[in-house]
């Protein structure tokens, strides 16, 4: 069994056992999504650990979406709940880059390619997603990609 997984089923059996409401619903949401993601397609299969973080990736997302959505419509109770489970989720995660250590591997990137313009944004952007491995968001990079081909 993949040692995300069965962290995040330690980690769950745990806030059960602090009575943690916040994490025990979160963990319990993640591992319902994991579970999902195996049985989805043709045949059952477990995770490995990068699939379990892609899923993690995932629904952090969500949380940020929902929480953003919930502001927007002057729901901040919600919003607030979002975000404190995005927290949780973001513990999994590996650290975000800083804007100026992923402007500096775009730089790198472009450099290496030989990039000149928006027509080799696609060769850029699979380079620098190869890259990140999951430490910024697809938009993050590719809005910084777009302006430093600009």
């Amino acid at each position: 069994m993949p040692d995300l997984k069965n962290r995040l089923r330690d980690d769950l059996t745990a806030a059960m056992k602090s009575r943690d409401e916040l994490r025990t619903a979160t963990l319990r949401m993640v591992l319902a999504a994991v579970s999902a993601e195996e049985v989805s397609g043709k045949e059952a299969r477990e995770l490995s650990d990068d699939e379990v973080m892609a899923v993690l990736r995932r629904e952090a997302k969500k949380r940020r979406e929902a929480a953003e959505a919930f502001a927007g419509a002057g729901r901040a109770e919600q919003a607030q709940r979002e975000e404190a489970e995005g927290g949780v989720l973001a513990a999994y995660l590996p650290a975000q880059l800083e804007d100026a250590d992923l402007a500096a591997l775009v730089a790198d990137v472009i450099t290496r390619t030989g990039a000149s313009g928006m027509k080799d944004m696609g060769r850029v952007m699979g380079a620098v997603q190869g890259e990140v491995a999951g430490r910024a968001e697809g938009a993050r990079v590719a809005a910084e990609v777009r302006r430093q081909l600009a």
